[in-house]
This record gives structure tokens, C-alpha cells and sequence, in this order.
């Protein structure tokens, strides 16, 4: 008898057998039997490669063609004698244990970050991005810094052209903010800044900011003072000294540091603090140079900005000693978190 004849009687014996079971149990017998990895269409696609080589085209055309008609036969019967199965778990056995399924983790900095953003939404910010390609203008001009300054040089920033960089700060949003706004304006914005910085444990080229803008008539230093003491103290706890020291930023005047007492040596000084305290981040009003480039009446408005960096706050908060991990993706690393 030919192969193919043989095939075909396969295939008749089969739908004989498969329309004759009572249960599932059977059914999958029968399944095994014809289809499984020791079964009769299994053995015969593994004997083609004997058949003289003319011959064996046709054979395997014509085998895995019943053998798709048997597997469909075997699927109608399962959903005859189970229903609703077929299409959910074909061809599955449906008495194995399940897989338990792992649930993701959030990366530490996408957790500081959506916590102090939840922060500043509470105290009336509203959430904006901004781009990471900058020109020189946004990155630096606009922002009061002088064409001498060394931030502008090759050493330290990204340039892609002579005009356009890798912004090294969050900054530059608050330019394209207020050219296309009016005050009252109360924003955060949040992502990636780029400096050339040898990487080591406190130093990376890639890191993330934070930045704020508040502007309208009559803000005051006092308003910067009782929104960043706020807003430390819902991060860090009720707890938190906040210490405000006097600073120099090219776009605020007047500039200050924002710093927290240590709560490791509890403001007496130690390896990780120095001097009792911590410094967070930093701030200052909005220099009136600033609102000449966006058109604002600096008689008539006022305002302040801040910027912090959100590796500095995880390690501050989560005990992280070194910056580089997290860039690394070790997978012991973030499921502390």
C-alpha cells in the first residue's frame, strides 16, 4: 500500500475513534495516540525523509493536511464534551497546576518622581514637559546666562550643532511656558537632563530634574519659603528642619540652597552630611533679565523657580550610595523597591 493510502485510512480512523469518545480522558488518548510526539503522523513525517525524493513532496503536503483535519476533529468533540473550551485553552491540559504570574516594579526614580509631582499637584502646580533637544537661546540665554559662563563651554554641555544641545537642565520650560502664557502661572515639569560629567558614584552624564515656576503679582520670598518648607516636609516627614542659604544661580536673584537637617546624625555632622545638613535643592526669584526675553512687566509681576535632582532625593531617601544603579538594571537592585 502506498503511503498516501495509508495516510488517508489515518485520517478515516481517526474521526472513527475521535466521534466514539465518552470523556475527555479518551479524547486526549486518542489525541496522543495520532498527534502526540511518539504518535502515528508524528512517525510518518519523520519516515518522508526515506521515501524516494519525487514522492516526497506530495507526502508531506498531504500529511500535515490530515494531520490539521484530525487536530480540528479532536477540537469540535472537546467543545461537544466540554463547552466553551475551544479557542480558550486548545490542545491544553486543563487539570495542570496554573503559572503564578509576577507582578512588574516601578523603577525608584518613577517613584520619587510621581511622589513629589503628586505633591506639587496638591499645592495647586500644574504637571507640563518640555523637550530634551534645546537651542542655546532656551538651554542658557533666556535664562540670564552669560555667553562666558562656563556651563556654555564644550567640557560641559552636549552639543549637537553650534546652536542646538542636549539641555543640561529642566529650565528651558519655564522660558516656552511663559512665551506662551500669561500670568497667574503655577507649573512642575519633570525629565531627563544631559552634562558632561565622568560618571562615578555621585556623577552621571544622564540624570533627571525636577523644575517649578510660580509667577503673579505681588509673590514674594516668603511664598517660595512656605511652598518648599511645605513641600519637604510631606516628602521627608513631619520631622524635617529646612534651612535656606544664601546662593548664586545666573536666573534667580536673590538664589538660595534649600537643605535638611541630616536625620542620620541628627544635625551634628557625620560622613554623609559633613555639617548637619543636607542640601536638596535649589531655588530663588525670578531674576528680572529673565521676564525682559518672555515680555512679562517685572514691576508688575513676580516670581520664583526651583530645581532639584531626583537621583540625589532616592538616594537621600532610599539609603543609595551610588548613582550608577540606577542606571544598570540589576534586577537584585530594583526589586527592593
Amino acid at each position: 500500500m502506498e503511503i498516501q493510502d495509508s495516510i488517508k485510512n489515518l485520517k478515516n480512523e481517526a474521526d472513527k475513534e475521535i466521534g466514539a469518545a465518552m470523556d475527555q480522558k479518551s479524547l486526549e488518548e486518542i489525541r496522543i495516540k495520532y498527534l502526540g510526539k511518539k504518535g502515528i503522523l508524528t512517525q510518518i513525517l519523520h519516515s518522508i525523509g526515506e521515501m524516494p525524493q519525487d514522492k516526497r513532496p506530495q507526502a508531506g503536503l498531504l500529511a500535515n493536511a490530515i494531520k490539521g483535519e484530525i487536530a480540528l476533529l479532536y477540537r469540535k468533540k472537546l467543545e461537544e464534551l466540554i463547552p466553551g473550551t475551544v479557542g480558550i485553552c486548545t490542545l491544553t491540559d486543563l487539570t495542570l497546576p496554573g503559572r503564578k504570574m509576577t507582578a512588574g516594579r516601578f523603577h525608584p526614580l518613577s517613584l520619587i518622581s510621581d511622589e513629589i509631582l503628586q505633591i506639587f499637584k496638591r499645592l495647586g502646580f500644574n504637571v507640563v514637559d518640555g523637550r530634551e533637544i534645546e537651542t542655546e537661546y532656551y538651554n542658557f540665554e533666556a535664562l540670564n546666562t552669560p555667553e562666558d559662563h562656563p556651563a556654555r563651554d564644550l567640557q560641559d554641555t552636549f552639543y549637537i550643532t553650534r546652536d542646538i544641545l542636549l539641555r543640561t537642565h529642566t529650565s528651558p520650560v519655564q522660558i516656552r511656558v511663559m512665551e506662551n502664557s500669561k500670568p497667574p502661572i503655577r507649573i512642575v515639569s519633570s525629565g531627563k537632563c544631559y552634562r558632561r560629567d565622568a560618571s562615578d558614584a555621585t556623577h552621571s552624564p544622564t540624570f533627571h530634574q525636577i523644575e517649578g515656576l510660580m509667577v503673579d503679582k505681588g509673590v514674594t520670598f516668603a511664598h517660595l519659603k512656605g511652598i518648599l518648607s511645605s513641600f519637604l516636609v510631606q516628602l521627608f516627614g513631619v520631622n524635617t528642619v529646612v534651612r535656606f542659604t544664601p546662593s548664586y544661580f545666573p536666573f534667580t536673584e536673590p538664589s538660595v540652597e534649600v537643605s535638611i537637617g541630616c536625620w542620620i546624625c541628627k544635625r551634628k555632622g557625620c560622613h554623609i552630611c559633613g555639617n548637619g545638613y543636607l542640601e536638596i535643592l535649589g531655588a530663588g526669584m525670578v531674576d528680572p533679565n529673565v521676564f525682559k526675553y518672555v515680555k512679562y512687566d517685572s514691576k508688575k509681576y513676580s516670581g520664583f523657580a526651583f530645581g532639584m535632582g531626583i537621583e540625589r532625593i532616592a538616594m537621600l531617601k532610599y539609603g543609595i550610595e551610588d548613582i550608577r544603579l540606577f542606571l544598570e538594571n540589576d534586577i537584585r537592585f530594583l526589586k527592593q523597591f
